[in-house]
């Protein structure tokens, strides 16, 4: 088990919850009352039995180091609220001196080790690198006639005009989608799908529909010309198509990730779950994107407080600006950081959007953290303002989310600095994370 002085807050605990009503019931057993044969390891795992509402207890331990879960409730949600109540119970008395697994629990948990040591064996078998060079050219010729039907599109669009597409309606573009999609380009799909919907977006909306159609045409004509790109663009193009690199192809780097910020968007049609997990390397500086997928009416299986430290090797895919990373081996549990991370002025962080959209020119924001701000109020909108200097950036605001969390950052500023973690990009800065000063702990606006 990690440290007493180390435990997670109660709303690191929390945000792992699938849901409101796991949230809720898992607050209800945070307490001693339920709770039996608790305790921890020195490796980090935590177990115990909690009573339920039959004669046999439930037996329920987290591995601390994924986070990971088992309890042998008949709850198909991960985690459970008994896996809950037992980390709030952990977070706020801790389990006693470090002890061994019993072995319920002890077999549950060399089964996750051996289960993260079979990729690493497997890795070495022999790949037949002729018949994947076929099923590449093959795909590749499928994606280049989409990129042909749908530069056709664009030019149509343009030649007719962009006032009626109001009353033009969705479905061509949805149609257009899934040409793409038969067309093995599943990048061109979304960016497609995301251009159909602007005219239905409000004001403005002409010259967004031309700032989009004129990104997804740049895209087209990089795709065509991919062979002649220098090879971190071209990765960049193939996986902004939709043909990323394998997840074993980039560098790997070990390092103490710092969670700066989790947040999940769900797909126009409702058919997908996109959970966002924004990393830091303490030692490296390095910024990290992991994602995680869920089906519908079931979250993402990836979940990472934030404000927690993990050491762990995160492998970087090549391609959109090395930020797409997936988190490999983890070497401990998580533990909270100890310091807010060190914030940039908002020109800095301006030059750090400007030289990624030179890696990839379709980059819609960098991360980046803030600090030391002010949010200021102004006629055009609310600005994150450099506490010692003359310069701002506008904030973003996307929805109600996004609105809410504006205004626990003005609450939580009270006109003086904080330190925001955030996305900067064309449309200004969202807000994510943000700290007090003199203060580790993070407060998440989204």
């Amino acid at each position: 088990m990690t440290e007493q002085g180390d435990r997670w807050t109660a709303e690191q605990v929390l945000a792992l919850a699938p849901d409101d009503a796991s949230r809720k019931a898992g607050g209800r057993l945070g307490g001693a009352g339920p709770w039996s044969q608790t305790g921890g390891s020195a490796s980090g795992s935590v177990w115990g039995w909690c009573k339920g509402s039959g004669s046999t207890p439930y037996r329920t331990v987290v591995d601390l180091t994924g986070p990971a879960y088992k309890c042998s409730c008949p709850s198909r949600k991960f985690p459970c609220k008994h896996a809950l109540g037992l980390l709030l119970l952990w977070a706020a008395e801790g389990l006693g001196e470090p002890a061994e697994a019993p072995d319920w629990a002890s077999q549950w948990l060399a089964e996750r080790a051996a289960k993260a040591a079979r990729p690493a064996a497997g890795a070495a078998k022999p790949v037949d690198e002729e018949a994947a060079r076929r099923r590449a050219e093959r795909r590749a010729a499928r994606v280049g006639a989409g990129v042909t039907e749908l530069e056709q599109r664009l030019a149509d669009l343009l030649r007719g005009g962009l006032a009626g597409q109001e009353q033009t309606g969705y479905a061509g573009w949805e149609e257009t989608a899934a040409r793409m999609v038969d067309a093995q380009a599943p990048g061109l799909a979304a960016r497609v799908r995301e251009l159909g919907t602007i005219p239905s977006c409000g004001p403005g909306w002409p010259a967004r529909m031309l700032e989009e159609a004129a990104l997804l045409h740049l895209l087209d004509r990089a795709w065509l010309g991919v062979s002649a790109l220098p090879e971190p663009l071209a990765a960049t193009v193939r996986s902004r198509v939709g043909i990323p690199g394998a997840s074993g192809e980039g560098e790997a780097v070990r390092d103490h990730w710092l969670v700066l910020s989790q947040y999940d968007s769900v797909s126009a049609d409702g058919r997908l779950t996109t959970r966002r997990i924004w990393l830091r390397g303490l030692g490296s500086g390095r910024p990290a994107l992991a994602l995680d997928f869920g089906p519908p009416g079931r979250p993402p299986g990836l979940a990472l407080p934030v404000g927690l430290v993990l050491e762990a090797e995160a492998r970087f895919r090549p391609g959109s600006a090395g930020l797409r990373a997936d988190l490999g081996e983890r070497f401990a549990a998580a533990t909270p950081c100890a310091r807010a991370p060190a914030g940039v002025s908002t020109e800095a962080a301006l030059e750090a959007y400007g030289a990624a959209l030179r890696e990839d020119p379709w980059l819609d924001s960098w991360p980046v953290v803030l600090g030391p701000v002010v949010p200021v109020p102004g006629e055009l909108g609310w600005q994150l303002a450099d506490a010692e200097g003359a310069s701002a950036l506008p904030v973003a605001l996307t929805g109600a989310r996004s609105r809410s969390g504006l205004w626990q950052l003005a609450a939580l500023s009270g006109g003086g600095p904080v330190t925001v973690f955030g996305e900067c990009g064309h449309r200004g800065f969202t807000p994510l994370t943000a700290w007090q000063p003199e203060t580790a702990e993070p407060v998440t606006l989204v």
